[in-house]
């Protein structure tokens, strides 16, 4: 099942799938010049992502966050000889982990450079992922066009996701970066860094 790219640029290819009862994305990062990729959230319908992930040459798994719509097919990827990270945020609400990944380290896929960022509050160990040199940002569930991702969960904060969006997001990525998040349709920095005092007043 080897999926069409969903984003080219200069180098890096990604790919999309949506899986699961409530249509979480997923995305393969892939390294134009090596072949070498890695997956963002093995979310569930591990079968489907599996064979896209043998296609690709996925290497490893990182997980923006523990929620279980997002961790249904870890199991059975290090079953499959994947190896999969997360934040010791998070690392207890999944079934198992390999490592742990800190805030700004940086993680290779071939000639890439993933960056991770600590960004909590939908979660206390939620992250995002951005790629050194290109204008994109994989946000999981903390933010969506439209807002921040909900708070109203175990674990959830909103005074903590606003200060994650703000300090971690807003203030770092030009308005040209796209972000992907776990949900729905992609959106940019441009699209959503102005609406920041509309959310606070709303408090969601």
């Amino acid at each position: 099942m080897l999926l069409e790219p969903f984003i080219i640029d200069g180098g890096l290819e990604i790919y999309k799938t949506v899986v699961g009862p409530i249509d979480n994305n997923v995305y393969v990062l892939r390294c134009s010049d090596t072949g070498e990729s890695l997956l963002i959230d093995a979310a569930s319908e591990h079968q489907t992502l599996l064979e896209i992930s043998r296609d690709l040459k996925v290497k490893t798994v990182l997980e923006t966050h523990g929620h279980w719509d997002h961790i249904g097919a870890v199991e059975q990827f290090r079953l499959s000889g994947y190896s999969v990270g997360v934040t010791s945020g998070d690392s207890e609400m999944l079934p198992s982990y390999d490592y742990l990944i800190d805030d700004e380290e940086t993680i290779a896929v071939g000639k890439l450079r993933i960056k991770t960022l600590k960004t909590p509050g939908h979660t206390p160990g939620s992250a995002c992922f951005a790629v050194s040199g290109h204008p994109i940002l994989l946000s999981g569930d903390t933010l969506f066009p439209g807002g921040p991702g909900a708070t109203n969960f175990k674990g959830g904060d909103f005074p903590t996701i606003i200060d994650s969006i703000e300090s971690k997001i807003f203030s770092r990525f030009p308005s040209d970066t796209i972000v992907l998040p776990g949900h729905g349709l992609h959106t940019t920095i441009g699209e959503e860094s102005f609406k920041l005092p509309e959310w606070i007043a709303r408090g969601w």
